[in-house]
């Protein structure tokens, strides 16, 4: 049995069965994709409203005064956006239009070997996304418990893992599960949040006016890397942009798919974004679910948020930090999908995310997206330039998948460029980003013109003609 698929932007390709790659890892033909614009902008709602946004919101708040005022802030947020809906909108092709996941889409620039340690850098920081995601929410499962015992029971502990076990089990039922999870809790969790806002407005519109409205801010590099920060957030989901968009049903155009990502991530992130500032100018916490607690008092509201929180938490950890490790555990360990999200579920409990965000000051989650973002912004340059300058969109989809074939072993270009990248972004940690793709993205580009001349990995690129693969060929 084989698969085949053609297009006007790959070769045609017929892709055998392999017993070591796994299903889930194979090219998604027409027929397995089930997921239409409607839910699809769900999704990304979904994703959008979660607590790690309503925290980054929070991290605008530092010792009781905004560092960015709100004109600046959702200013700064509209840029972030409309770049990231643009790398999402380019780099979402390749799945698009071949069905391959993100681990394949990296062979082509990497390599299979050199693929791993690209994969592990976007599949690392999603898992410690995931066990953060899933303390937050098992903090506010904890405060649903407290109200339902009257106190009797306070453990974030057994919550956080209660939450985790409930995740795995959902995420065994793959994009199905996403896809009516994201819809429900996409609606609901807005309507909660709509809500809050109302209170905050009513209640504490002094202290938000003062503390974060009317702040000084600035527009020098605080503005700047709070665009970083943006873009570091979403830098490993729209650098797996394959992963998703091989599941949407196929005939939607490229400026579609480009607005399918920008306008339900502007409305949530902006929203979310802009609730995190204003519960953090209130109460000077930092973390969202015990701000929650204090500014509305009221143990039936609370209950009641405390569960729009959970779903919140499900829903983000179901989009963006469960499919993409998953399938980097399933390349590296060769184990079927089910066990594979299962061993992801429980690396997300070890990754201590309470570390990142304290009480007083959630810099530390700014900062662990701005260190790993220092090596997503290299790795999303190079993927692009591969496939839309150096092999011009053509791409034989069945060579991603030969062990033997022309993608074996690794691209040292590739792995060179991007190291070259990630020491320039740590120059100045707060643009990491922005540095990482200028530089990995000049480097790549001269190191494939100029070095490594027997490299196998110029076959079938704009460079292919330079050096000895071309004179081989003459002699040939």
């Amino acid at each position: 049995m084989a698969i085949k698929f053609e297009s006007n932007e790959t070769k045609e390709s017929k892709i055998p069965q392999n017993k070591n790659v796994d299903e889930s890892l194979m090219p998604k033909t027409e027929k397995e994709r089930t997921v239409g614009p409607i839910p699809y902008m769900f999704m990304w709602i979904g994703d959008g409203i979660n607590l790690g946004n309503m925290t980054l919101g929070a991290s605008l708040i530092v010792a009781g005064a905004a560092t960015l005022n709100i004109l600046q802030t959702f200013v700064a947020a509209i840029i972030a956006i409309a770049i990231i809906s643009t790398f999402f909108a380019l780099n979402d092709r390749l799945g698009y239009k071949t069905g391959v996941p993100y681990v394949v889409q990296l062979r082509m620039s990497f390599g299979m070997k050199g693929s791993v340690i690209s994969s592990l850098l976007r599949g690392i920081p999603a898992i410690i996304w995931y066990g953060f995601q899933s303390w937050i929410g098992g903090t506010a499962l904890n405060e649903i418990a407290k109200i339902m015992t009257g106190g009797a029971f306070d453990s974030v502990a057994i919550c956080f893992v209660v939450l985790q076990v409930i995740q795995i089990v959902l995420s065994l039922y793959g994009f199905h599960a996403i896809k009516w999870v994201e819809s429900l809790a996409s609606i609901v969790i807005m309507l909660a949040l709509i809500y809050v806002f109302g209170v905050l407005l009513n209640s504490h519109s002094d202290a938000i006016a003062e503390k974060w409205v009317h702040a000084k801010g600035s527009w020098g590099l605080p503005f700047f890397a709070f665009i970083m920060v943006f873009m570091g957030n979403y830098a490993g989901i729209f650098l797996s942009a394959a992963d998703y968009s091989r599941e949407l049903k196929s005939g939607i155009s490229n400026k579609k798919r480009g607005a399918l990502y920008f306008f339900p991530i502007l409305v949530a992130y902006g929203f979310v974004l802009a609730i995190g500032a204003m519960l953090a100018s209130a109460t000077g916490i930092s973390n969202p679910v015990k701000a929650f607690a204090i500014v509305v008092d009221n143990s039936y509201i609370t209950f009641f948020v405390s569960a729009f929180i959970v779903m919140g938490a499900i829903a983000v950890n179901m989009v963006a930090n469960i499919i993409p490790p998953t399938y980097v555990i399933t390349m590296l360990t060769k184990l079927k999908y089910k066990p594979a999200v299962t061993v992801t579920g429980l690396l997300g409990l070890v990754s201590f995310p309470w570390v990142l965000v304290q009480d007083s000051s959630a810099k530390g989650l700014g900062m662990f997206i701005l260190i790993y973002s220092a090596f997503l912004g290299p790795i999303v340059s190079i993927i692009l330039l591969e496939y839309y300058v150096i092999r011009k969109q053509k791409v034989n989809v069945a060579d991603l998948y030969k062990e033997d074939g022309p993608f074996a072993g690794y691209n040292p270009a590739a792995i060179l460029a991007m190291i070259i990248g990630a020491a320039a972004a740590f120059v100045e940690v707060e643009l990491a980003w922005i540095i990482g793709v200028v530089v990995a993205g000049i480097s790549y580009l001269l190191l494939m013109k100029f070095a490594f001349k027997d490299s196998k990995f110029k076959k079938g690129t704009i460079f292919e003609n330079t050096g000895s693969v071309n004179a081989s060929r003459k002699i040939g």
